[in-house]
């Protein structure tokens, strides 16, 4: 399907096995931002919780050889008057007493608690769960290339339950709350390469489904490698987390750039004793950084509930080797729990300039540092 030279207004666009959706160079596709365009409700993952909730803009369900290719734009219209109000933050268009999406997403997570079966958590209108821009819900060989992606609802490029998807040549421009760059959700071969991400929240994101969700799906994220990409602003580059009950593994890094005081973190993992899952074997190599704000490596089990869960995550098997940075504020920023140490920490031939915070370690094991400079000094750890 071709969209040409022009700017065109759509609805949600549903896609069917072989079939590409292929924009032209000078093509824009606007999206409208009226909620009742995107009914009827579809089947989708919010935040790693599966639920019925609006049409994803771009969205398809249990197909194969799917594409949104080409070199043109796929404009949200998101911004501060429309969808991102919705995430209930004064700084964006909300104001207190407006509706926002805070009650229906704890109604989400008592739902998954509770083990209410997914076609009953029904949402929509009334709800404010925004949906997310380019959705792929059990399909296989998947392709999204070249296309400019801005001004997203929620998240951008979200393949979930699928195997065999390239994101490549893709750019992704937006700043709006919980706007992820590309976020494979129990997922396996994928290749993302040659992205530019610009973004409000993580640049990449690596998830398996929240608490009780990914624990009932027992799918990993695994086998996904990312290259030769750019992250300009955002919370993380490389982020496996926070949704991530079903466990991430065999996860490559190597040949991006970052570069930038609004982005935080380098490689990032986070996790909970609610979240729990197993995280291991991750590889990151040849990553050249202007500035982050936070830490090149920085490995969390206190965010968001903490250690206030049963399930204790694992963490183990990391590698991070040939990394120059100029200025971050922590080379390594780790807080394992005591009953479950981070493991096997592998740091090799790291060059920092400027890191006034040093390293922080917490409750882990086996850390190894192998021609680890920083501040023009030799670091072991």
């Amino acid at each position: 399907m071709i969209v040409p030279k022009g700017v065109w207004a759509t609805g949600p666009v549903h896609l069917r096995s072989r079939v590409n959706l292929h924009l032209e160079e000078g093509a824009t596709l606007r999206f409208h931002t009226d909620p009742k365009r995107y009914l009827p409700l579809q089947p989708v993952f919010w935040e790693g919780m599966e639920c019925l909730n609006y049409s994803p803009l771009i969205y398809a369900a249990d197909q194969q050889e799917v594409g949104v290719t080409g070199a043109g734009v796929l404009d949200g219209q998101a911004d501060c008057e429309h969808w991102w109000p919705w995430k209930g933050r004064t700084n964006c268009g909300w104001t207190k007493g407006q509706p926002r999406q805070g009650p229906a997403r704890d109604r989400l997570i008592r739902m998954v608690e509770q083990g209410v079966p997914p076609h009953q958590r029904v949402f929509g209108e009334g709800a404010y769960l925004r949906p997310n821009f380019v959705v792929f819900i059990r399909c296989r060989h998947v392709l999204v290339e070249g296309v400019t992606i801005r001004n997203s609802p929620m998240w951008e490029i979200h393949p979930a339950l699928c195997s065999n998807v390239t994101v490549r040549g893709v750019k992704v421009i937006s700043h709006g709350p919980n706007n992820d760059g590309c976020d494979p959700e129990c997922s396996r071969d994928v290749l993302i390469e040659g992205c530019l991400f610009d973004t409000g929240d993580d640049c990449i994101a690596i998830k398996s489904g929240r608490n009780a969700d990914g624990r009932r799906l027992r799918t990993p994220s695994e086998n996904i490698l990312i290259r030769n990409c750019v992250m300009r602003d955002g919370h993380g580059g490389v982020t496996i987390g926070s949704e991530i009950s079903g466990g991430a593994r065999h996860i490559y890094a190597e040949r991006c750039r970052m570069d930038s005081p609004n982005l935080e973190r380098v490689l990032r993992l986070k996790t909970n004793a609610m979240r729990g899952g197993v995280i291991e074997h991750v590889y990151m190599r040849g990553i050249e950084v202007g500035q982050v704000a936070d830490a090149l490596l920085h490995i969390d089990f206190f965010y968001e509930e903490g250690a206030n869960g049963p399930h204790l995550p694992v963490v183990r098997g990391i590698e991070m080797e040939d990394i120059r940075c100029r200025k971050t504020r922590y080379g390594v920023y780790i807080r394992g729990f005591e009953k479950s140490p981070v493991r096997d920490v592998v740091l090799r031939n790291w060059e920092v300039g400027q890191a006034p915070g040093g390293n922080v370690i917490e409750h882990a094991e086996g850390v190894r540092s192998e021609r680890v400079r920083m501040g023009g000094k030799p670091v072991s750890l």
